[in-house]
């Protein structure tokens, strides 16, 4: 039987299932909400996780009119009482705001009338009906004649709700997709108050004494603070990353991704797929991010020597991980040289926060860096004391290409010594690039704690070593590129186009073991073959270094090939 196409990019349930794509089964949030029941439940989890799917999801299954054979065959269907009962029975109002943004609250408040319209003209059969009074539809008339006030946008979701139960004589189930994404762009573009007294009138009037409301689903990265937009609300129910209630209804489970790559005959790729997307953990479930597994999957049945790629953090920018870099200092750069060596740090968490709030100390950020995926939780020291890791290698990269920005400004900002160390590097002064790497490891590197597995260590040195490469811009650098018989840690194409560079990192366990790692390194770098690449290329003049490190020392073993 062929196989069904895998979904990459579709957030809509009804697509899913009639174009017959690959589907995961998570209706059991369906029954797990209705049996749980909260007036208002807010879900946060790191972008990427499926949200916006399973938002779809509800709609599809609680909409009047929807198309009952989408859940045929599907966890939800077994449940014959709860269909009977919810099943297509209730008007439902959803709004995504994933697409408010602006550089000004202007531009922001345009987009979110935009959005708005758009939920208005889905529900323009409102206008023709005949339970709902001229009067009372004046203001859908205004939303979708641009005429809107900013008393009907504040008014908006609890007028749908009136009009669509005097419609269908039925509450109303809202769910909002996204519900934070204006706080934090306005957050960074710096309209943040404003954007809250906004959100704060719409969300309010929407969740607080609304009588046509049935239930309200939100979904977020972020559990911003009560104090900030949910003021007065009393019937909010958040289930966090922390919470084992709904942990395996976002992402995918080890079963689920096992299965995945059964049913495709990728099954010898689980352990690189556990490797660079498993890690996260949802109350007490280890969690995978479906973003990473669908699309990994997809690139290798297209192509079946691809290797893991970074493809949640290139989905958007780093704009956390910035703000926090921005503000480390030398302390909270042991701690992240910590994590990249695989270490966990123990910091209390703060997951009730609001924006303005993560400028007041360091501490906050990490609450951040946790909430939005870049970090997991190990174990709970004490109460809200957790053991903070980076969930797998994806997202170690974002930490390891970091830690070259703070090399780049403290290092790369002398000029001297640095056009020393690539000159070094270029005319295979073995000597040379030993002095010039010690020197800035003295500097710049704190010593990591020997409990980090070796291999671990490795990596750390490595991404140091590329970030010091890179500061040439006149050299092109790979990363565990295919060459040969294996992959190379580090490929260089110096600006010679007959000259090139293959680098072999090794880490030895004591400064006695340095030579002899470095001398193994090289052996494996003409073992290997790895400079075959750089001869496809034309490149004759190949140098091959076999460099190893311990603690803030290294050795360096070079032969021109």
């Amino acid at each position: 039987m062929e196989n069904k196409k895998l979904p990459v990019g579709i957030e809509n349930f009804a697509e899913i299932r009639r174009e017959d794509f690959y589907y995961i089964d998570k209706t059991g949030l369906i029954r797990d909400l209705l049996r749980d029941w909260g007036k208002v439940n807010l879900f946060t989890r790191p972008r990427r996780f499926g949200k916006s799917l399973n938002m779809s999801m509800l709609k599809c299954f609680f909409e009047t009119g929807t198309d009952a054979s989408l859940f045929e065959g599907l966890a939800i269907a077994r449940e014959k009482d709860l269909c009977e009962e919810y099943l297509g029975k209730y008007p439902v109002i959803s709004l995504t705001l994933k697409g408010v943004d602006g550089l000004n609250f202007e531009a922001a408040y345009h987009a979110l009338r935009a959005a708005l319209r758009g939920e208005v003209a889905r529900l323009r059969f409102l206008l023709e009906s005949a339970a709902v009074s001229e009067a009372d539809k004046q203001p859908l008339e205004r939303f979708l004649h641009e005429q809107d006030t900013r008393e009907d946008v504040l008014d908006s979701l609890k007028t749908l709700c009136a009009l669509l139960h005097q419609h269908h004589g039925q509450k109303v189930i809202l769910l909002i997709d996204e519900y934070d994404v204006p706080l934090d762009k306005a957050f960074l573009h710096g309209y943040y108050p404003e954007m809250v007294s906004l959100l704060r009138g719409l969300l309010g009037n929407a969740l607080k004494t609304n009588d046509f409301l049935q239930f309200a689903v939100l979904t977020g990265c972020l559990r911003v603070s009560k104090e900030s937009i949910f003021t007065g609300l009393n019937n909010l129910e958040v289930n966090s990353v922390l919470d084992a209630r709904y942990d395996e209804h976002f992402g995918f489970t080890d079963a689920e991704v096992r299965k995945l790559l059964a049913d495709y005959g990728l099954s010898s790729h689980y352990a690189e797929t556990r490797d660079w997307y498993d890690g996260y953990r949802f109350g007490n479930a280890e969690m995978y991010c479906p973003w990473d597994v669908i699309n990994y999957a997809k690139k290798l049945l297209a192509e079946p020597n691809a290797h893991p790629q970074d493809y949640w953090i290139n989905t958007s920018g780093n704009d956390m991980v910035r703000r926090f870099v921005d503000k480390a200092d030398r302390s909270t750069q042991k701690e992240i040289e910590r994590l990249i060596a695989g270490e966990a740090i123990e910091k209390r968490l703060r997951l009730e926060l609001t924006y303005g709030e993560l400028e007041e100390s360091i501490e906050n950020l990490w609450s951040v860096l946790f909430t939005t995926g870049y970090l997991t939780q190990a174990g709970e020291v004490e109460r809200n004391v957790y053991r903070l890791v980076i969930p797998n290698r994806e997202v170690r990269e974002v930490f390891v290409l970091q830690i070259q920005e703070w090399f780049k400004k403290a290092v790369v900002g002398d000029a001297k010594p640095m056009r020393a160390l690539h000159e070094a590097f270029a005319r295979g002064d073995a000597e040379g690039v030993r002095q010039g790497l010690n020197a800035i490891m003295g500097k710049m590197i704190s010593i990591l704690d020997a409990k980090a597995p070796d291999a671990q260590k490795e990596n750390f040195y490595h991404g140091l070593l590329l970030g010091l490469l890179r500061a040439e811009p006149a050299w092109s650098i790979q990363s565990n590129v295919e060459s040969g018989e294996g992959f190379c840690d580090i490929l260089v194409e110096l600006d010679d186009p007959d000259a090139g560079l293959v680098i072999e990192v090794k880490y030895a366990s004591s400064l006695d073991a340095l030579e002899a790692a470095s001398a193994r390194a090289l052996a494996q770098i003409k073992e290997k073959r790895y400079d075959e690449r750089l001869r496809g290329e034309g490149r004759e003049d190949i140098l091959a270094y076999g460099i190893a490190f311990c603690k803030k020392r290294c050795k360096v073993a070079c032969q021109r090939l």
